[in-house]
């Protein structure tokens, strides 16, 4: 499996690094060139040729800040695609995208358009804790804690398994679904606020870093590779330091541009 970091924050924000400044860009991670595990950033990031060759979109939920390329996918795609995108996500998410996005008021349906019997979007309803084979993956929706709702997923193919957490706060579900996976590879754990953030961190549903090496531990493998990602920008470098004090190994912080191969 092969994850391009299109984008691994909480918000957008253009942050100033030692080494000059870096865009900060919403969470979407690009699975083997054809699936795009939710939508915040992609066409900054993606050539037109690129999101031509996307055939699945996975969402974690509804929030704007995993969906908000959507729209501008599917018009970039409306003119020359051949077969439809398939939007697959729980019955909630795909629901809030008819009713609030696509509805001919915030953006045209591109669930009806260019017309029914071709649509530039199809939905995929998936079911919580059901295994389902899109395109070359198998994927389990794991239902989260968050304020809306919320799944991570288990993405597994050939070489290895992938934990995405989606965004949560504490939860125990997928952390025992994933402790039964012999071939887990990665584990993606948000971590949006710094650990003095814990009450806001707890009325939003996220994870602090303390709060994520709480999680970590539920999980009981200590050898497989954990990327933080969901960083909120304004609090990014203290959440870093954060997470480099904690004792977890093979610990790092995801980065928009960064690869995950295995």
């Amino acid at each position: 499996m092969h994850i391009r970091v299109l984008g691994c924050h909480g918000a957008d924000q253009l942050a100033d690094k030692a080494a000059g400044p870096h865009r900060c860009e919403s969470c979407a991670f690009l699975i083997d060139g054809t699936v795009l595990l939710d939508a915040g950033t992609v066409g900054p990031r993606l050539t037109l040729a690129e999101q031509q060759r996307l055939r699945v979109v996975l969402l974690s939920h509804l929030h704007f800040d995993h969906i908000k390329s959507l729209p501008t996918l599917a018009d970039n795609l409306s003119e020359t695609i051949e077969e439809p995108l398939i939007v697959a996500a729980p019955a909630p998410v795909i629901r809030g995208l008819q009713e609030h996005i696509f509805n001919d008021h915030v953006y045209p349906n591109f669930f009806a358009l260019p017309e029914r019997q071709r649509p530039v979007l199809k939905p995929l309803v998936l079911e919580i804790g059901k295994s389902v084979t899109i395109n070359h993956l198998e994927v389990i929706p794991i239902a989260v804690n968050h304020t809306v709702p919320t799944v991570g997923y288990l993405i597994k193919d050939e070489h290895g398994t992938l934990l995405y957490s989606g965004d949560t706060y504490k939860t125990d579900e997928i952390w025992a679904h994933a402790r039964m996976i012999p071939n887990l590879k990665a584990a993606f754990i948000e971590a949006s606020f710094p650990n003095a953030m814990r009450n806001l961190a707890e009325l939003s549903k996220h994870l602090t870093p303390r709060l994520l090496a709480d999680e970590w531990a539920k999980l009981h493998r200590e050898q497989v590779p954990v990327y933080a990602y969901h960083l909120k920008p304004p609090y990014r470098e203290q959440i870093a330091l954060e997470l480099k004090s904690l004792t977890i190994p093979n610990l790092s912080i995801l980065e928009e541009g960064q690869e995950v191969t295995f």
